[in-house]
């Protein structure tokens, strides 16, 4: 699945507020509820299994990259949320350094393959030089977007 396919322009934030990983993921998770993606009864529950996933082991991937993600019963289709933060997130990534950006993603319980090509997806697009600088490069919200989706249709 396509980054482009599961993002709007409303689901990117140009500059988390977000210090550590934990902040983040909770800053994109309201973005979610408040953009109609996760109803808000079921929020909690949700940064539950997300946060839960990333106990596991941080998913700080390295290059400033961090893909926070999760199953849920509580959501019927792939969706995801972006954030960026200029001065980086203390993550706990696999190479110690911040996270500049941050993609929450979500798929549906029993979706393994989806679950497993979205991330792969994801992970590839972001280990590319060329992106992550647009990326980082952007004026704005419309210019992260815009980014994504240039890149996510190659």
């Amino acid at each position: 699945m396509l980054l482009a396919e599961i993002l709007s322009d409303k689901l990117v934030v140009p500059e988390l507020k977000a210090t550590d990983r934990w902040e983040a993921i909770d800053e994109l998770l309201d973005l979610l509820v408040a953009n109609g993606k996760v109803s808000p009864e079921n929020r909690e529950a949700v940064a539950s299994v997300v946060k839960k996933r990333e106990k596991s082991m941080s998913t700080g991937i390295g290059f400033g990259i961090g893909i926070p993600h999760a199953s849920s019963d509580l959501v019927t289709s792939a969706i995801g949320a972006f954030g960026r933060s200029l001065n980086g997130v203390n993550f706990d990534a696999l190479d110690n350094q911040p996270v500049k950006l941050v993609m929450l993603f979500l798929v549906p319980q029993g979706q393994f393959q989806k679950h497993l090509h979205t991330l792969a997806d994801i992970a590839t697009l972001f280990r590319n030089k060329d992106f992550r600088t647009e990326i980082e490069g952007a004026a704005d919200q419309a210019g992260i977007y815009a980014a994504i989706k240039g890149h996510s249709s190659k």
